[in-house]
């Protein structure tokens, strides 16, 4: 399994009125499932007991990267070392068992690939929810390097 790569065509056409009403609504779609999803993942999944307690909040991270892997470049913000090569060091840090690698892999795509599908340029809404992602990431870190060490 791979991490999403970065898309080649970034569609730089210009669009017509009706084309970006209808990448609006896109996007706030996509907004209002991305905010819900997390409560849905945590209660669709059962928690081993094997499983740190912290697994949901670093899986959670894992899609945050993954949403930031798409959104920084597209509205032309770089990052060194990039959101993939951190997801990269990040599962290089954490995983030893292959299963929960794939976990936080998939869960990185789906990030990617949640924002890939509505955006094809950096809009205000991208701005926002690329805020809030960043907000949300360093809280995760805050709070389980915090509680637990890690």
């Amino acid at each position: 399994m791979a991490l999403a790569e970065e898309a080649a065509d970034q569609h730089d056409r210009p669009m017509s009125k009706r084309r970006l009403q209808s990448a609006a609504l896109r996007a706030v779609t996509v907004l209002a499932l991305v905010s819900i999803w997390p409560a849905q993942v945590v209660s669709a999944q059962q928690v081993s007991s094997d499983e740190p307690p912290y697994e949901q909040q670093l899986m959670r991270l894992s899609e945050i990267f993954g949403a930031l892997h798409f959104l920084r470049p597209l509205c032309k913000e770089t990052d060194s070392p990039s959101w993939r090569d951190q997801m990269e060091d990040f599962l290089d840090a954490e995983t030893l068992d292959e299963n929960r690698r794939r976990r936080f892999i998939e869960r990185f795509n789906q990030g990617y690939r949640g924002f890939s599908v509505a955006y094809r340029e950096c809009t205000d809404a991208a701005r926002l929810a690329m805020g809030q992602y960043l907000s949300e990431g360093e809280t995760i870190i805050t709070d389980v390097t915090s509680r637990y060490g890690r």
